[in-house]
């Protein structure tokens, strides 16, 4: 088995999701006793939130660059980022290191492109729905058309995850503005999908909320870490 270097705290409770799902995807496939190999650098999400808000990418880029030079020298044999925004700074992460950077926007990518997706909606933070860099993947990459709620909408979501996801907080009120969200994506711009762009978004809606084909990016990035592990190298 392969060690996956986990970069996480971007917020804890999805790096938590991620712990889990890759440590169950492991044992299903192995089955007995069998957990996955992993190491762990988790940062403080208050400095990151800050460069963020700053839009500091260049300091955030070197932040989560030593954090892979730290994976790298913890033995791992390639890297998961635990979050889509920071996938921003994905270049200066991998100019830091040699390992690979199995990134969230190809697993989904090909998720997507599996399943016939041509046409999908994309929830994440602020960052990730107006920046070019995870739509402009997606389209280049995959060929998929990639649309985003209008402000209104892309406020809210994004309030909801700063203000409570990231800090565990699950309240009906906000799943049924996220639900709202969805159908108006599905109504209003004819999407075949949604792609589920934040690392916590999956905390507070799944595919039992909704009829609407959800891609949870946490998820999927945890499966291509699994096959990855699992993989002969």
């Amino acid at each position: 088995m392969r060690r996956i270097g986990l970069i996480g705290g971007m917020s804890w409770e999805s790096s938590a999701s991620y712990y889990a799902a890759i440590n169950r995807g492991v044992a299903a496939a192995l089955g007995g006793h069998h957990s996955a190999d992993l190491v762990l650098v988790s940062v403080d999400f208050a400095a990151i939130e800050a460069m963020q808000r700053a839009g500091d990418w260049e300091a955030a880029g070197a932040l989560l660059a030593d954090a892979a030079r730290r994976v790298e020298a913890a033995g791992a044999d390639a890297i998961v980022l635990c979050t889509n925004t920071m996938h921003e700074v994905a270049e200066a992460i991998t100019a830091a290191s040699t390992l690979p950077l199995l990134h969230i926007v190809d697993a989904t990518g090909a998720a997507l492109v599996a399943d016939g997706r041509r046409r999908v909606g994309l929830l994440g933070t602020a960052f990730t729905m107006e920046r070019p860099t995870v739509r402009a993947r997606l389209t280049a990459a995959f060929g998929l058309e990639v649309l985003v709620p209008p402000p209104d909408d892309r406020a809210e979501v994004h309030r909801i995850i700063y203000d409570e996801l990231v800090h565990g907080r699950i309240h009906d009120a906000s799943r049924t503005c996220y639900l709202g969200v969805i159908d108006r994506l599905v109504a209003e711009q004819q999407v075949d999908a949604v792609v589920l762009g934040c690392t916590e978004i999956g905390l507070l809606v799944d595919a039992f909320h909704t009829a609407v084909p959800l891609y949870d990016t946490t998820t999927i990035h945890a499966e291509a870490a699994v096959a990855f592990a699992l993989e002969a190298p």
